[in-house]
């Protein structure tokens, strides 16, 4: 992933942070104020300088001000721009997954080497087809709704056949995804006279 630029931080220390103005949506689309960016100058800007820091907040450097971002779900979304290709939506391609797991709403998570990342749910119908029960076979409707069923943190029938990776399908409550993958959902600001 790339590294945002942090020099600005030397010159100017004591820029307050920014809340509430940035968020990323479930389809890895910027969006400022609730309004979805369309330049692609300041999309691609927002790419580079995006970053988290030690807690699990995620932010984009704007020279000396991190404008901290709120998630409507993951701090990742992959998106599948070719047959075999997974792409996150800064643009950097996965090379690697190390987990899979399913929501009650039938969302796909992927553990990627940055972090926990959503399927964009485009996306979803494509990539269906990986999944696969015991046996081999793709799983159908009454399979996908069984996974979804199941308790959190179960492993069911659902395997992913991604690239010659096997990768068994935990079952996960979305209100839980947060705290297991570690990051803050909903960055806020310190009330005043709280060390940062």
């Amino acid at each position: 992933m790339p590294t945002p630029d942090f020099s600005a931080m030397l010159r100017w220390p004591n820029v307050p942070a920014c809340y509430g103005w940035l968020s990323l949506d479930q389809r890895g689309r910027w969006r400022m104020r609730g309004e979805t960016l369309s330049h692609r100058g300041l999309s691609d800007f927002l790419n580079r300088q995006y970053a988290h820091d030690e807690d699990g907040n995620y932010f984009v450097q704007n020279g000396p001000q991190r404008v901290f971002v709120a998630l409507d779900y993951t701090p990742w979304v992959v998106h599948l721009p070719a047959p075999n290709r997974l792409e996150t939506q800064v643009g950097e391609t996965v090379d690697e997954l190390r987990g899979a797991a399913i929501d009650e709403e039938g969302n796909l998570l992927l553990e990627i080497p940055p972090g926990i990342a959503l399927l964009c749910d485009r996306d979803l119908p494509a990539l269906l087809p990986c999944l696969r029960l015991a046996d081999g076979a793709v799983a159908d409707d009454d399979a996908l709704l069984a996974a979804i069923a199941r308790e959190p943190g179960e492993v069911g029938a659902l395997t992913l056949v991604w690239q010659e990776q096997r990768l068994p399908v935990r079952t996960v409550r979305r209100c839980e995804v947060p705290q297991r993958y570690g990051f803050i959902a909903s960055p806020q600001e310190a009330p005043p006279g709280t060390a940062p």
